[in-house]
């Protein structure tokens, strides 16, 4: 049994600030941001790979060539724009190292952001994985697809540790009535076959991640009609829209914070624009890029909303096992 908010011992609270902490600390909550940071920018790097052609920019992995592990001048720039994206990958290591460092102490105390944390540095030679079969498969539109996945479940998953960081742990307190949480989870399901829609119509449009001159003409799409997909891909995305207004109007009318629905709502407007602008336009690169961040975005802010359905301990509350007289 686990009891929330217990005090903490005073020697922990004036411990010196390069110790690794027990309880959470300003450091905890600047690496939870730059943890989910650096997931969104390297789904912006991610999509600049493809978008720019250099996919196969560093055509062998884990190396960028057979004989070079960095980009090298015969590679030109769409070496240096695939190359720069693996490296922005260390940073994520470092930052998820970092991250993983300064809760392992709180394993017991705090079990959700050492679980979390595991799992954002866990992913990362996953992701690494699918990276490496990607460039192997010639840029299979379902394998790089699957690199966009996992990428934005880790922005769920940083997401959900900046919140925890900031908020502390969940309580048992539901603070929305039964039927809003069920429009909650209506939300999520909308967002999963949006992205997820999103994925095949960005795999079977023109954006195949490299010039095909360079892969010898071998690259290819998913076969799938891009045009009757857009319009498919708009149908869950409109629910989504149609969804979240009801969460604002609903939090609005009982009187519950709407914070969090009302930024949903705003990332998926801007989202709206910008899906409607890239497919009147002849998708160009800029916008789909911004579409592409936009989806992390979207992801994180779903997720945010959902952990706010529930009450929180505070930042400071730690889990403590009963004492046998307790």
């Amino acid at each position: 049994m686990t009891r929330v908010g217990s005090p903490v011992d005073q020697d922990v609270r004036t411990a010196p600030w390069w110790s690794l902490p027990r309880v959470v600390d300003q450091r905890v909550v600047v690496l939870a941001w730059a943890s989910f940071i650096v997931e969104v920018v390297l789904i912006g790097t991610g999509g600049l790979v493809r978008l720019t052609a250099s996919g196969l920019g560093c055509p062998t992995w884990p190396k960028c060539t057979a004989d070079s592990l960095v980009s090298t001048p015969e590679m030109g720039v769409h070496g240096i724009i695939e190359f720069g994206n693996r490296l922005l990958t260390f940073v994520l290591v470092v930052v998820a190292i970092a991250m993983f460092l300064l809760v392992v102490r709180m394993r017991r105390t705090r079990p959700e952001l050492f679980w979390l944390a595991f799992a954002q540095g866990a992913a990362i030679p996953v992701q690494a994985v699918i990276g490496g079969l990607s460039v192997l498969t010639n840029l299979n539109p379902y394998v790089v697809g699957l690199h966009f996945v996992v990428s934005t479940g880790l922005t769920a998953v940083t997401a959900t540790l900046v919140y925890r960081a900031m908020n502390g742990p969940r309580t048992a307190v539901r603070l929305v009535p039964a039927w809003y949480s069920g429009v909650v989870r209506g939300t999520i399901a909308a967002v999963v076959v949006t992205v997820l829609v999103g994925i095949l119509t960005t795999g079977s449009g023109p954006h195949a991640g490299a010039d095909e001159a360079v892969d010898g003409g071998r690259l290819h799409r998913t076969g799938l009609d891009p045009a009757i997909l857009q319009h498919v891909h708009a149908v869950p995305a409109y629910v989504l829209f149609a969804l979240t207004l009801v969460l604002v109007v609903g939090a609005v009318r009982l009187r519950l914070s709407s914070k969090w629905a009302l930024v949903l709502l705003i990332v998926e407007f801007v989202q709206i624009a910008v899906g409607l602008t890239q497919a009147r336009t002849g998708l160009p690169v800029g916008l789909v890029g911004t579409h592409m961040v936009l989806a992390g975005l979207l992801v994180g802010a779903v997720t945010v909303l959902t952990l706010s359905t529930r009450g929180t301990a505070g930042r400071q509350a730690v889990r403590e096992p009963l004492r046998a007289d307790a």
